[in-house]
């Protein structure tokens, strides 16, 4: 493809000097059109997911239902996630892409003539997760690395940031228009509408100038990619132990869809109206909170820790909500802090990757973030059908607590650092600090840091 005019708008000179703000990527020519048409079709995406949901509720009366329709959608990527890593970094990223929106955009439009010929049943929703699952085996590393190609490393967190708030700004627009959608017509037309948007993210690749992307060096085919990939975060205390509280929040704590429906089915006894208002209430949280990490040039792992602890406190304040409008007030925030942990882990393990095992690292950070749902999802949703909506979201909220605790505490004692506690007026109560201190006698002066 040729580049044409305005070939000197590649990402290598904007990354190199000038300051990052939160829409520097915006610069980036092939980054404007792959917002422009990812937005279009994260809308479809949040109206089929808000109809879905509500679909399976309907044929089958069961949170436990919705949980296994979720677990279907990601069982895929727990099973053979990793070996989309290994494609993405053998294959050409951006024709990986153009065939998985093809893909995704067809099992919308199957979705939409079952309903519209009212032979839809569960197992159809069920077999149709599955596969989307499969597809998006291939289409998250793919997609996900395929950022860094668009606007280089020194945007790339810029870069991650403004894609969650794209996503989560669709997450205001879909689950409203589907709530009414459903309401006044019926489950078909979201999904119709959502098997027609993947036109714009199609139409967006092929217009890319492929001569301004700047990809990782594509990695030949050999035994063994897959063996290394895991070596090398096993290597990696600083990303291995990131993976795992990403696993534990993926599991225990994003199952917003199986809390959500049960909250409002049992707790507040309303409809599929009142079900998309708390998920763009939530979205709207996401999107500050994913603009907010979009300035941040940097961000310690402490920060990316301490954002997974509130959001697990947060879901604990909202399981004891009294009344239905505390627990939407409560939706911004478990929004803000959950789209913070996610953007800046995100950032961090791809940053600190290696480009040639990027694909691979972000699988397994993929993996372990989505794949992690056909264990919690009906877990969370059993629970919820056995003891209540506020039983079921107190248990996810309790592990990923006791995840960002343990995480913290390793991560410290890997670091060199200690906890200490100190009851002394004027000193922090609560703080980190090198083991060192502890050893050095009173009046010896500071320890010192290790480098």
């Amino acid at each position: 493809m040729s580049p044409g005019p305005g070939a000197g708008s590649a990402p290598a000179s904007l990354t190199a000097t000038d300051k990052v703000s939160t829409f520097s990527s915006f610069r980036v020519r092939n980054y404007r059109i792959h917002f422009m048409g990812s937005s279009i079709s994260n809308i479809g995406t949040w109206m089929q997911r808000i109809a879905q949901d509500w679909l399976v509720h309907e044929l089958t009366g069961s949170a436990a239902a919705v949980g296994v329709t979720l677990a279907l959608q990601f069982l895929p990527m727990l099973l053979f996630g990793l070996y989309g890593g290994v494609l993405a970094d053998r294959l050409d990223k951006r024709k990986l892409l153009i065939g998985t929106q093809i893909a995704m955009g067809l099992s919308g439009l199957i979705l939409a003539a079952l309903t519209f010929t009212n032979v839809v049943n569960v197992y159809h929703v069920y077999a149709l997760a599955l596969i989307v699952g499969l597809v998006t085996v291939v289409d998250n590393p793919a997609r996900q690395t395929f950022v860094s190609d668009m606007v280089g490393p020194a945007l790339l967190r810029n870069a991650v940031s403004l894609n969650s708030a794209n996503f989560q700004s669709a997450r205001l627009i879909g689950p409203a228009v589907a709530g009414v959608m459903i309401a006044a017509v019926g489950s078909g037309w979201a999904f119709l509408a959502n098997g027609l948007s993947f036109i714009a993210p199609i139409v967006g690749l092929l217009m890319m100038r492929t001569s301004e992307l700047i990809p990782a060096e594509r990695q030949p085919r050999a035994k063994g990619q897959l063996r290394e990939g895991l070596r090398y975060v096993g290597g990696r205390p600083d990303l291995l132990w990131m993976i795992v509280l990403v696993g534990f929040i993926g599991t225990f704590g994003y199952n917003f869809a199986i809390w959500l429906v049960a909250f409002t089915d049992q707790v507040f006894e309303s409809g599929a109206g009142t079900y998309g208002l708390l998920n763009s209430l939530m979205a709207s949280g996401s999107v500050v909170g994913a603009l907010l990490a979009a300035r941040r040039g940097s961000s310690r792992m402490r920060f990316t820790v301490a954002a997974a602890a509130l959001f697990a406190i947060l879901l604990l304040i909202a399981s004891a909500a009294p009344t239905f409008l505390v627990f939407a007030l409560l939706m911004p925030l478990i929004g803000l802090a959950g789209m913070t942990f996610q953007v800046t882990a995100n950032s961090t393990i791809q940053l600190g990757s290696d480009p040639a095992m990027r694909g691979r690292v972000i699988s397994l950070f993929m993996m372990v973030f989505v794949g992690g749902t056909p264990f919690g999802g009906p877990l969370v949703g059993w629970l919820s059908d056995a003891f209540g909506a506020r039983v079921g979201l107190i248990g996810g909220a309790a592990v990923c607590l006791a995840a960002a605790v343990g995480v913290a505490l390793i991560l410290a004692r890997v670091g060199g650092l200690r906890l200490r506690i100190s009851l002394r007026a004027g000193s922090r109560g609560v703080a980190l600090v090198p083991r060192e201190a502890e050893q050095t006698p009173a009046g010896a002066g500071a320890a010192v840091r290790p480098a």
